[in-house]
C-alpha cells in the first residue's frame, strides 16, 4: 500500500467496539499518520452506523474491525490470533421446523461477505515469523453472543469452518461494502465459546495479543 517512492498513499480505518482495544492497538501502531482508530460501541447496528459515518467523511482505502473474541474449542484457542476469510451473521435469518435458514436460502440476500483475503494470508505469515498463534477462517457476527452447551453445539454444527465469534463484524463490513472499500477482522480469543463463565476469560491476555497482532501492520501493508 505504498507508492513507487515509499511512500504511503492509501488510509486505513480501525474500527474497535471499546475504548480499552483502541488503547491496546494504539501502543502497537504508535500514532502512524496513515491509520485511523475509532471506537464504534457494541454489536452491528452501532458498527454499521458508526463505520458509515466514518466513511461518509473521509476516504479510505482499507477497513479492519479488531477486538477481542470467543474462539471455538479445538479451531481457536485462548490466546490465538483470528483472521477472517470471511464474516458471517451467523444469526440473519429465520427458524424452521428444519431449522434455521439463512438469508441466502430465503432469497432475501446476504448473510456474509469476503474479507480482503490475500491481506488476511500476509498478515498471518507475518504472525507466524513472531511465533505467534494465528488462524484463518470465518468469523461470526452474532446479536446475541453465545453462552450455552445447545447454542454452542449448533452454531458448530451448522457452520463446522467458524473460528471465532464476536457482534460487530458483519456491521463494518456491510458498511465498507457499500463504500466498495476491502475490509478485514482481526480478533485476539480470550474465551472459549461455551456455556457462560467469566472466571474463565482472559481478557488481558487477549488485549495483549491484539496488540502483538497490530506490531507488525507496517510490515503487511508495505
Amino acid at each position: 500500500m505504498t507508492n513507487e517512492k515509499g511512500n504511503h498513499e492509501k488510509r486505513v480505518l480501525i474500527m474497535v467496539s471499546v475504548e480499552a482495544e483502541r488503547e491496546i492497538i494504539k501502543q502497537a501502531i504508535e500514532d502512524i499518520p496513515y491509520i485511523d482508530i475509532e471506537v464504534m460501541g457494541v454489536g452491528p447496528a452501532n458498527a454499521a452506523a458508526n463505520t458509515t459515518k466514518k466513511l461518509i467523511k473521509s476516504k479510505y482505502d482499507l477497513v479492519i474491525n479488531a477486538g477481542i473474541a470467543g474462539g471455538f474449542q479445538g479451531r481457536a484457542d485462548i490466546g490465538s490470533i483470528v483472521i477472517a476469510t470471511e464474516i458471517q451473521a451467523a444469526d440473519l435469518g429465520s427458524e424452521s421446523p428444519e431449522g434455521f435458514l439463512k438469508l441466502e436460502e430465503l432469497g432475501l440476500g446476504q448473510s456474509k461477505i469476503m474479507s480482503e483475503v490475500e491481506i488476511a494470508k500476509k498478515w498471518a505469515a507475518h504472525l507466524e515469523k513472531h511465533s505467534l498463534p494465528v488462524h484463518i477462517g470465518p468469523i461470526l457476527t452474532l446479536n446475541t453472543v453465545t453462552g450455552t452447551e445447545a447454542t454452542t453445539y449448533a452454531l458448530k454444527e451448522r457452520l463446522p469452518e467458524a473460528k471465532a465469534e464476536a457482534m460487530e463484524g458483519f456491521g463494518v463490513a456491510t458498511a465498507a461494502k457499500l463504500f466498495n472499500v476491502p475490509v478485514i477482522e482481526i480478533r485476539a480469543i480470550s474465551n472459549i465459546i461455551g456455556p457462560r463463565n467469566k472466571d474463565a476469560w482472559k481478557i488481558k491476555e487477549a488485549l495483549n495479543q491484539l496488540k502483538n497482532a497490530f506490531a507488525v501492520i507496517e510490515e503487511v501493508l508495505s
